[in-house]
């Protein structure tokens, strides 16, 4: 017994330096990070965070529903590309070709309806929004400067550009199991303008392509900036409206009423998902709506003229979308951290949206396995 109250005196002690270390340091995020992880016996974070952070509606306008074509129902995938699409907890898998629904399916309950996480795919929402806002006039072009809105970047020569393309030179750390890292803070924390400032231009803006959250989050900082208005408000009026979504969207915030977490956290499905690579498949054009220039789409999925560290050509990254040569197809796609893709194949007119649990986090020329699997198992569909 005795052992047993010097044991519990000691964990008492320890749990007391741990919350006063928390407070003192300034990482009170890590009480949620633990919440949300390891006490519900996981090490990271859950596709289902709807309800786990405060949000903003993304309005819908007038839904325009997908049509499905004399295909839909009639494709199977074969054993080995079902086992394959299963290993890594696939949610939804959907096909669109020539603007209509040819292969649809759901596992673990979800459904046509279910929301989830779309984790690092809202970058790519945030270059859409940039390239409206750029259309608009609110922006300039993506060589504007970012202390424009930011005066604190004043005199780092930092663009723009160089946040879309992911060469800011400035240090964030995209460190996803260390739970006192920036993607810990900014996902947990409950202010990522003070987050955010405490990270600075420390090598040359717009020379290597470095894969930061940090620099999504600043980029929706402009985007409120440049139109006044939240991100989800601009999301609402510009795109989710304009392209016939069929549900609300939800964007995960830093608190109650705060800015939205832009690298990250836009909650939708998969069929509203996949209306916005359909978007990009048109060339930024929507029925009779341009959205976005032709210019600045082609930038979007063009590499950008960076370098990895290197030292070879960036051939991975445009405008926070993913480019890849692929079977001798270009490809280009938003992706998240637990397998979340959109997928855009413009030779075959096809958009491919694939919703997980999970990923293959190795890599095979800068993009994941998990990635080829739904890519190969979609094309034979397609053909």
């Amino acid at each position: 017994m005795k052992y047993f109250f010097s044991t519990l005196k000691w964990i008492f002690f320890i749990a007391v330096l741990f919350v006063g270390h928390a407070y003192l340091t300034g990482n009170t995020h890590i009480f949620k990070t633990l919440k949300n992880t390891v006490l519900k016996g996981r090490l990271g974070p859950t596709v289902d965070t709807k309800n786990i952070f405060p949000t903003r509606k993304v309005n819908i306008g007038k839904p325009t529903p997908w049509l499905e074509d004399s295909l839909f129902g009639k494709l199977e995938l074969s054993e080995p590309e079902r086992k394959d699409i299963e290993k890594y907890q696939t949610l939804a898998y959907l096909i669109i070709k020539n603007n209509k629904v040819i292969y649809e399916e759901y596992w673990q309950g979800y459904s046509s309806n279910s929301y989830t996480n779309s984790w690092s795919m809202a970058k790519s929402i945030l270059s859409i929004l940039i390239g409206v806002a750029i259309k608009e006039g609110k922006i300039k072009s993506v060589e504007q400067n970012v202390s424009d809105f930011l005066p604190e970047y004043n005199g780092t020569g930092l663009k723009i550009k160089h946040l879309l393309t992911m060469s800011s030179g400035i240090n964030f750390k995209e460190q996803y199991k260390n739970p006192y890292g920036y993607a810990a803070k900014a996902l947990y924390g409950n202010d990522l303008v003070k987050l955010n400032k405490k990270y600075k231009v420390n090598n040359t803006p717009g020379k290597y392509f470095s894969y930061l959250s940090g620099n999504s989050q600043l980029i929706s900082f402009v985007l409120k900036k440049a139109t006044g208005k939240s991100v989800s408000e601009y999301a609402s009026e510009k795109l989710w409206k304009r392209i016939g979504a069929e549900h609300p969207a939800y964007w995960s915030l830093d608190h109650k009423g705060g800015n939205e977490k832009g690298f990250c956290c836009f909650h939708s499905n998969a069929r509203d998902f996949a209306k916005i690579g359909q978007l990009m498949l048109q060339h930024g054009i929507w029925g009779n709506d341009t959205i976005l220039t032709q210019d600045y789409y082609n930038q979007s999925i063009s590499l950008a003229k960076t370098m990895q560290i290197d030292g070879k050509p960036n051939d991975l990254y445009g405008f926070q979308w993913w480019i890849i040569k692929y079977r001798g197809l270009d490809i280009f796609y938003a992706r998240g951290i637990d397998g979340q893709y959109i997928i855009d194949i413009p030779a075959k007119n096809a958009v491919i949206v694939r919703l997980g649990r999970k990923r293959n986090d190795t890599k095979k020329n800068g993009h994941p396995l998990d990635f080829y699997i739904y890519t190969d198992a979609a094309l034979k569909l397609l053909n």
